[in-house]
Order: C-alpha cells, then structure tokens, then sequence
C-alpha cells in the first residue's frame, strides 16, 4: 500500500505558490529555512590590502620628499647662474646691470619710463643708471624704473638670463616685485622671486642682522612670507657658503629666536654669532646673498 505525504515538497511548494527564498525554506540549501551565507575578507586579504595602502602613502611622501628637493637644488643653481650673469655683464660693458650709465645708447630708451634720455626710444628699451656700483631697487615713485629692476631686464637685453621683464615696480608701490614681471621666479613657488638691490653698512632691523651687505640678491615674496625651514636654509648656507646664518655669502633673515639664534642666547641683530635652529621644523627663513657684483 503506497503511503502519501501529507507535506509538499519544498521546490514544488515554492513554485505553485509562489514563496519567496525566505519562506518555507525556498532557495536555501537542503530545505534549510532562511540561511544566507556572505564572505567575507580573510586576514591575508586585509593584510595585502595595508601593505597595498602603506605602498602608496609611502610613494607620496618620498615623491613630494624629491619634488622639495629638486626645488632646493634649484636655489643654488639659480644662484650661481645670475651671480655669473652679473659677472659676464659687468665684462662685457665695464658696468654692473641696472647701473649702467649708457645703457640706453646699446639697447635703446623705455619711453614710457625714462624719456629724458637722450637716446632713440626703442622696444623694450631700457633705462640708464647713475653708474656709482650701488643697485638700488627702490624706485622714485609707484610703478617707476629703478635699477634694481632694470637690472634683471637689462641681463635679459644682454641675452645673459631667460625671460621678460619690465624694469619698473609694480603700480602698488615704490618696490612692488611680482615674479615673473618685473623679477625672475624662484623654484619654490610663483609668489617667490629674486631680488637685487643694495644694503651697504645696514644698521639691521627686527628681522635682518646688521651688516653690510653691499649688492645682495634676495629670495623672497611681495607680500613677505618666509618659505625654508632652519635646516633647509642650513643645508644651503653650508653647500655654498660657511652653513652659519651670520658670516659669509649667505645671510639668513630672521636673528630673533625663529630662523637662528645667538649662541649666547643674547638675541641681537649685531651678535652675529649664532646658528640655525634646526630642531624647528616650521618655515621660518629667508636668505640674502651679499656682495655678489
């Protein structure tokens, strides 16, 4: 006698009825109600994926470690070329750029900035100096020449450096410097750029050490900020000059406690016997280079 369950079976149940997986044990695995398995990561999977992550991270910090490098390097390189530019200058036309007293009779007059001179106007023309070997970069007004920064457009004229610039400060003040203008840019960022101007026998300030410092380029931005830590401008001074913030070619900026400090712990811009802080790891330096030309 054939016996007949009184149950249907769980695939024939869930197709006349239409039941969803969940009920009755539709979908599961040996008629069993509801189960669902999900996988998950093992400990070797998470344990690549960390080593993934430090990977990169690691490629980060060491590219923009080689980026910031480059830029340092770069310092020096500028350096060194405009101190020689400066040089082969002052060779070839028995004066310093920007101080050049005929300048206008090798390259022509700048109509718009020195009129009076005697010479033809000529495009871009240029601008003489008063020829006493002192480059002054204030101008006599707002947006006026100087021969601070006539001294980067007459190094252009003489095809010595590359770019363009307009000889003349900005027109928001009498020594308005905008890299890539009226100044070459520095490697550090397009708000910093060189400057060249005279500081014979300064009696220093709250930042500057009291020196003479004769011609001097300096690296810096308009507005000021500072851009190189204790230890980078440290790295520097000692790679071209004597690594000490106060004696040589190269100065720092910043005597009172921030980029240096007085080995005495004095703290004066005329105790120039001190050395960078290079524990500080904080932006705090700008450089000078003194009596270059």
């Amino acid at each position: 006698m054939q016996k007949h369950s009184s149950v249907s079976s769980a695939p024939s149940y869930c197709l006349s009825h239409h039941a969803t997986p969940a009920q009755f044990g539709c979908g599961g695995t040996g008629g069993k109600r509801g189960v669902t398995h999900m996988a998950g990561f093992s400990l070797i999977e998470l344990a690549i994926v960390l080593v993934i992550l430090g990977l990169l991270v690691g490629g980060v910090m060491t590219g923009q470690s080689l980026i910031r490098a480059a830029e340092l390097r770069n310092i020096s390189t500028d350096f060194q070329k405009y101190q020689s530019s400066a040089a082969t200058f002052r060779d070839q036309y028995a004066s310093l750029p920007g101080d050049m007293p005929d300048a206008t009779a090798v390259w022509g007059k700048d109509n718009a900035n020195c009129p009076t001179a005697i010479d033809p106007a000529a495009t871009p023309g240029t601008c003489n100096g008063n020829g006493n070997g002192l480059v002054i970069r204030q101008a006599a007004s707002a947006g006026g020449t100087s021969e601070g920064f006539q001294f980067w457009k007459q190094l252009q004229l003489a095809g010595l450096i590359e770019g363009q610039y307009t000889g003349t400060a900005g027109s928001g003040s009498t020594t308005l410097s905008t890299p890539g203008i009226n100044i070459p840019r520095a490697s550090l960022g397009n708000h910093i750029g060189w400057l060249a101007d005279n500081a014979t026998n300064f009696a220093g300030d709250a930042e500057a050490y009291a020196l003479d410092y004769g011609n001097v380029l300096w690296l810096r931005s308009d507005p000021e900020v500072n851009y190189l830590t204790p230890e980078e401008a440290w790295n520097i001074d000692t790679k071209l000059d004597d690594g000490r913030p106060a004696y040589g070619t190269i100065i720092a900026r910043g005597w009172n406690g921030t980029c240096a400090a007085a080995d005495d712990g004095s703290n004066a811009n005329n105790d120039l016997n001190a050395s960078y802080r290079l524990s500080d790891k904080t932006p705090r330096c700008q450089l000078y280079f003194i009596k270059l030309f």
